[in-house]
Parts: structure tokens; sequence; C-alpha cells
């Protein structure tokens, strides 16, 4: 299995094969070019022939042939290759979904799907889908990172209705990380404005994760009956209290657990349930009055109709919400949209009195000129806590 380093550039896989035989010629050129120097031209020429044969015969070996009986009379179909892009802590689930997966799909269509995978920031990962990493299957934090690659062209309006539960595949809410024993007794999300605490997250202006964490806090009042001069009041004191504002989730858990700074951190509940499966159990809080953090599934258009591998890509978004591979997802933290897995996982999970979501707040369009573009909103907090 093949994995993508986010370092790639152009959104291209390395051909193995190729380089073997790159570096094999160059090791003939050298040793061509010393024989010439020393005039033995007829050595020369005889390299030149014998290495022409066996590179030849290396070449067609790589190609595989359509010559081969198994192919011509086993009835299997050509190999499919399917790459998926996601973000970094979905990796633990598509580990365990993806051979089930290519197994089910093997024993009812005789053919092979390999998948290519890439994991990192939501936000990061959208550049790079945007930017030439030639995804089939886009499983984003936000929808307005996909919307952002169907905005580049490269995914056909209306796909949040390809795929059932209006593509949203995964769920989670928002979780308040403590220090060990609570010591300054944090419970709700107004505790986050006193004048004693300090309050680690990322900036939503470089992380989408941190976005949610800013609608969280603004919806905390404007859901429970303040209006949004109460809430920008609310979210400037919170940030007042925010010593730094590092780039994304898992730099600002860095500042957190290995710098040491802050009183509580906003992180997510699928993150803090995974951290306790790995053994390392985190005091937390997930307030009553939450948002509901959806994560969207699509298939890229442009990409899968460029590889003819759209079946394939389409078959496994909606294998991605069957029972199977949404249990998968449950038992890595995520709150899955299936009722019956949803009804099995239930004590996984602290009901929320006030469950808001994103397009309460005015879908992602609205709330992106709202709140973070230049000089919307957030911006405007920051200007008044620099003064």
């Amino acid at each position: 299995m093949i994995k993508w380093d986010n370092t790639t550039k152009g959104g291209k896989l390395p051909n193995q094969k190729v380089a073997n035989v790159t570096d094999s010629a160059r090791q003939w050129w050298q040793k061509t070019f010393k024989l010439n120097n020393q005039g033995n031209r007829f050595k020369s020429f005889l390299s030149l022939f014998l290495v022409g044969v066996s590179l030849s015969v290396a070449i067609a070996s790589c190609g595989g042939g359509s010559n081969t009986p198994n192919n011509s009379n086993s009835g299997t179909k050509e190999d499919v290759q399917i790459t998926l892009v996601s973000y970094a802590v979905t990796r633990a689930a598509y580990e365990k979904i993806i051979p089930q997966f290519t197994a089910k799909w093997k024993q009812e269509h005789n053919q092979n799907v390999t998948f290519t995978q890439s994991y990192g920031g939501s936000g990061s990962q959208t550049r790079a889908v945007i930017d030439g990493l030639e995804a089939d299957v886009v499983a984003l934090a936000l929808e307005l990172d996909t919307q952002k690659i169907e905005q580049a062209g490269l995914i056909q309006p209306g796909w949040q209705k390809e795929a059932p539960n209006n593509a949203i595949l995964t769920k989670s809410v928002a979780a308040l990380v403590t220090r060990d024993g609570n010591p300054k007794g944090i419970k709700t999300w107004e505790d986050l404005a006193k004048n004693d605490i300090q309050v680690i997250t990322a900036n939503p202006k470089t992380s989408g994760g941190a976005r949610w964490n800013f609608l969280a806090l603004w919806g905390s009042v404007t859901k429970t009956g303040g209006d949004d001069a109460k809430a920008l009041e609310f979210t400037n004191k919170v940030f007042k209290n925010i010593p730094v504002l590092p780039r994304d989730a898992r730099e600002a858990s860095d500042v957190f657990f290995k710098q040491g700074q802050g009183d509580v951190l906003i992180n997510y509940e699928n993150e803090v349930i995974l951290a306790a499966l790995n053994g390392q159990k985190l005091p937390y809080i997930i307030p009553n009055v939450n948002i509901s953090i959806d994560n969207p599934v699509a298939v890229v258009d442009t990409n899968v109709d460029k590889h003819k591998n759209r079946e394939v890509a389409e078959a496994f978004v909606q294998f991605l919400y069957t029972p199977a591979a949404q249990r998968e997802f449950a038992k890595v933290g995520f709150r899955p949209v299936d009722p019956v897995v949803t009804k099995e996982f239930s004590k996984q999970y602290i009901p929320i009195k006030t469950l808001f979501t994103a397009q309460d707040l005015g879908g992602w369009e609205a709330i992106q000129k709202k709140f973070f573009d230049d000089g919307a909103i957030f911006d405007k907090i920051q200007a008044q806590i620099s003064k």
C-alpha cells in the first residue's frame, strides 16, 4: 500500500519501475563512456546491444503484457487504483475500512482495488488537491474545504446530494481538555472568559478546525438567547485569554501538552476518545451547548473521469455509510451517522442538550464572509485585543 508524503510535488507518484530502469541505464552510460575513452569501440557497441536487449526485456516485464494467459482466461478485470485524501485523525479508521471494501469489491466484481492514501491537516489537504494532488475521493474536516475544491472546478455542484446524509460522513463535538484535576474548575464555555483562565486554540484564519472552535464559542451565546452583540463581547473576552494562536490544531495540542501553556485546550471529542483508547486518558468536559462538527465526503469528478474509476470511487463512498464502516469510525471516537451504529455506541458519547450546526449559523458561505474573511469579525476582535 502506497502512502502519500505531503512533500510530494504535483500530486504524482514516483514510478518505481521506471526509476529502476533509469538507474541501470545510468550505470551503463558510465561504463560505455569509460570504454570509449579507452578506444575500445567494439566493446562499447557490444555493450550497447546487450543492454538494449536487457532493457527491452525489463520494460516488457514491467508492463505486465496482455498476452499473459491469466489476463485472457481468468475473467479478472483490470486493477483499479483509488486515491483517498483525508485529514489526519481519520487514518486509524480508514486503515480498517479500506481492506473491508477491497475484499467486498473483489468478491462481487472479481477486480482488485488498491488505494493511495494521503493524510494531513484539512486545509493543507485542500490546497494540495487544488494544486494537483489527484484525489479521487476527499473526506475533509469541514464542508468549506470541499467547497473550495468545487470552486476550483474539480467537483461538480450538487455533490452534497450524491451521498447519503447530505454527504456528511461522521460527526463530533467540541471538548474542553483541562489539566489533571481541573484545578481552575472549568465546566462551561462561560468559564473560558474568566480573568484567571488561559485558553489554547489554533488560529481560525489558518486552521479549519479552529473555525469550529470559534463557532462553538459564538453559538454558545446566540443559541441560548443571546444576540450577536453579546456573542461578540463574550468571544472577545475569551480571545483575550489566549496567549498564542498556533497555526493548526496539532500545534495547539503541542503548546498545551508539550510546552505546558494554558489551563484548557479546545479540542474535539473524537480526539480525546482516541487518546483514551491509546492509553492516554485526558480530563475533559463536553459542554451541553455545543456545535455539531460535521465532516463531509465527496468524489472529485474531474479526477475520477480522468482516471476512469468513477464506478469504484462512488461505490467506496457508499460503503463508508454502511454499518461496517460506520463502526470503524465510532471505534476511533467519531459520532456515526448510521442510527443503528449510533445506538450501539451510545454509552461512548455524552448527550448534548443544545446541539447546533453550521447551517444554523447561516451555512459556510455566510460564515466565512461574516467571521473569517479579511476585515470580518475575527480580524476585528484581534485588532481590538492588540490595542
